[in-house]
């Protein structure tokens, strides 16, 4: 018989999770759609954001201090990673571009456990969030109903820049066509930092408003990536709105199955983004891609 309190609950994880992996997803998609460039360091920025977030809180024991300079730092990591590294490899083969990220996510590890050591660190919710709500049938943690809360606003924020500004036109037509935009007289190389920056804080955001409800340590980023790979690929590469409705399916996938055997929850992630190769090689809302 069906526990429908846990059921529901788990629905709840589910819808959490999938928009923090949106959130993920959908700087990961802007990088590749835009520049062309698979970011395996990606999941490593996840856990610089949550890294950095946790240092800010233990000198200014502030929450949202913590989440705005962890933001920060990763944006400026990535955009100094653009400028100096990444610059250089658009015009190589793409397995040189995968070689150059896959080392730098390993760096970003290696100097974390470095200055950091290899044990989890924790960091508290604010205090105004912390404890659980009920909600009639059942309680929740209160800290997760504002996570959900906390990315939805984010996610919007990130659509609004997308869809309703001259940058979010720019990237976007990037995203369609570079050549189109160099031609017109933009800086393209400007356009790429940006949109470098942007995907870098999105993972650094996500990292840090996550670590009070999973513990940070250098490989945290790991799994996360793996995960945002196949929301990309369920979504659509170069699609904001596919990288939200993938990270939602992936999430709810990732949760339910937990509830059988957590063991079968990859497994059935797999085979979602297997069905989504098979009828929709796209994704289901996958744009064109860069060109």
């Amino acid at each position: 018989m069906i526990n429908w309190a846990n059921f529901i609950s788990q629905c709840f994880n589910g819808l959490v999770l999938g928009a923090l992996l949106a959130l993920i997803s959908s700087g990961l998609t802007i990088i590749y759609g835009t520049l062309g460039v698979l970011n395996l360091a990606h999941g490593a920025m996840f856990m610089l954001g949550g890294y950095a977030g946790w240092v800010a809180y233990t000198y200014s024991g502030s929450f949202i201090i913590a989440v705005i300079a962890g933001s920060l730092f990763v944006m400026l990591v990535g955009v100094v990673t653009e400028r100096l590294i990444m610059r250089h490899f658009y015009s190589r083969p793409p397995e040189d571009q995968l070689l150059v990220t896959f080392g730098l996510g390993i760096v970003f590890v290696e100097a974390v456990r470095f200055f950091f050591g290899s044990l989890s660190e924790t960091l508290p919710p604010p205090a105004l969030l912390a404890g659980i709500t009920p909600l009639g049938f059942m309680v929740y943690p209160t800290y997760r109903l504002a996570l959900l809360g906390i990315v939805t606003v984010a996610l919007l924020a990130l659509y609004f820049v997308l869809y309703r500004t001259r940058i979010g036109m720019i990237v976007r037509a990037g995203i369609e066509d570079s050549v189109m935009v160099s031609s017109l007289g933009i800086n393209v190389y400007r356009v790429f930092m940006l949109v470098f920056g942007i995907g870098a804080m999105a993972a650094g955001f996500a990292g840090v408003v996550n670590a009070p409800v999973v513990s940070i340590a250098p490989d945290v980023g790991e799994a996360i990536l793996v995960q945002t790979f196949v929301v990309v690929v369920i979504g659509g590469v170069g699609s904001f709105p596919g990288a939200v409705l993938g990270g939602l399916i992936a999430g709810e996938i990732i949760s339910l199955t937990s509830m059988v055997d957590p063991a079968y929850s990859y497994v059935m992630l797999f085979v979602a983004m297997t069905l989504v190769l098979v009828f929709r090689p796209r994704g289901l809302l996958g744009a064109a891609g860069r060109e």
